[in-house]
């Protein structure tokens, strides 16, 4: 009988081991959303407070390379591994010189409006009231 025991340990072991995958993992995003019509407004030239106006600020700031900023963001689903956007801008003094990278353009929107159930973005107002 002590065998019958241990083999039932060891198959309830194992079937509880199996079904953490099975697990649900909520969707976990982090850094900049970035609406695209903003994006595509960036311009050569633009001033920090410009950009900042249009874009917000950047997820990093790095003190040592005050000249770049980065806007960073992840988004895991589930148990796949995450995926990085990182759309990158360079002054040139106070004036935007250039940028380039990628971020989730088609995405943020769906993913606002996704995240807004959760009460971790801002609702939008209603206009005219």
């Amino acid at each position: 009988m002590p065998s019958m025991r241990k083999l039932a340990l060891l198959v309830l072991t194992v079937a509880l081991a199996s079904g953490c995958s099975a697990i649900y993992r909520q969707p976990v995003f982090e850094g900049n959303l970035l609406d695209k019509a903003n994006v595509d407004q960036l311009k050569e030239g633009m001033t920090r407070d410009q950009v900042i106006a249009l874009v917000g600020t950047p997820a990093v700031s790095d003190p040592f390379h005050q000249k770049r900023w980065d806007y960073v963001a992840t988004a895991r689903r589930g148990h796949h591994k995450a995926v990085v956007k990182d759309l990158t801008l360079w002054f040139d003094g106070d004036t935007l010189s250039k940028w380039e990278g990628d971020y989730f353009p088609e995405q943020d929107q769906a993913l606002s409006q996704e995240m807004s159930r959760f009460g971790n973005l801002p609702k939008e107002k209603k206009r005219g009231h």
